[in-house]
């Protein structure tokens, strides 16, 4: 078991199963190709199937080695329901499973240390998030009343109501054709609409938004410290047992050396 156990752990074979997950990838991307199938659809099936074969032995092997503890380790939970849909038998009505295949590759996710970096981080700044998002979502809120009560009766599509102004300040938010698209028709009719719409980029995309930034960047951070305290203490427990057996073979030594010495003196 321990053998089962270095070889599911190695790097060579977290590198296999990175490169199944990327050939995967791209096989489940030439089956949307029309001339691809016809060229090579049998041939792109069956490595569909390997891979998948692979995927599941991956998976018996770690519930072999870690048991009841596989479940513990999310990432480990997330593969296993990942290679269990994709399992799932398809045909009239659930061919839709059959698309939810491509999410093997974001298998490439729990096997590659720094991604999963990335998502521990956002997982992290969800509390952060929440509050910067329900700020977001009072101003939006506030300049959709405005804009509507403001705007709506000379552009009804665009500010008609609460919920179209929502969406076409989500467009403005997005500088999506904001300023040909949106504000330069608005201001032909109210010159000085201008000042709600700047006012408006500067509150959402230039200050809430950046503020997601910096609460990821700092839940990032705050990841990087907690590994770097995890590996520091690690190699603090390495250091403190190794220096203990040198100790206690120091000791061994020098009572193995003082032994016949001792005895000797003993007979004089």
């Amino acid at each position: 078991m321990q053998a089962l156990k270095s070889l599911v752990e190695s790097n060579t074979f977290q590198r296999f199963i990175i490169a199944v997950i990327i050939i995967n990838a791209v096989t489940l991307g030439l089956e949307t190709s029309t001339s691809a199938m016809a060229t090579a659809g049998g041939v792109l099936y069956l490595l569909d199937r390997i891979a998948l074969s692979i995927f599941v032995i991956e998976i018996v092997l770690k519930l072999l080695v870690y048991r009841q503890n596989f479940f513990r380790d999310g990432w480990n939970v997330f593969d296993f329901l990942v290679v269990g849909v994709t399992l799932a038998p398809t045909g009239e009505g659930v061919a839709v499973l059959r698309a939810l295949r491509i999410l093997r590759a974001l298998r490439l996710v729990s096997v590659v240390p720094s991604m999963r970096k990335v998502v521990n981080a956002l997982l992290k700044a969800i509390p952060g998030m929440t509050s910067v998002l329900t700020l977001l979502m009072l101003v939006f809120y506030v300049a959709a009343v405005m804009s509507t009560k403001l705007f709506g009766e000379a552009f009804p599509e665009w500010f008609g109501s609460i919920g179209a102004s929502f969406y076409t300040l989500f467009q403005v938010m997005t500088l999506e054709s904001w300023s040909m698209g949106i504000v330069r028709p608005v201001m032909e009719v109210y010159p000085l609409a201008w000042l709600f719409f700047i006012v408006f980029i500067l509150l959402t995309t230039f200050a809430v938004l950046n503020l997601f930034i910096a609460i990821v960047v700092d839940a990032m951070t705050v990841v990087e410290h907690k590994e770097q305290d995890q590996t520091r203490a690690l190699v603090s427990d390495d250091h403190d047992e190794l220096m203990h057996e040198l100790r206690a073979l120091r000791s061994e030594i020098a009572a193995l050396r003082g032994g016949p010495g001792e005895d000797r003196g003993r007979a004089r």
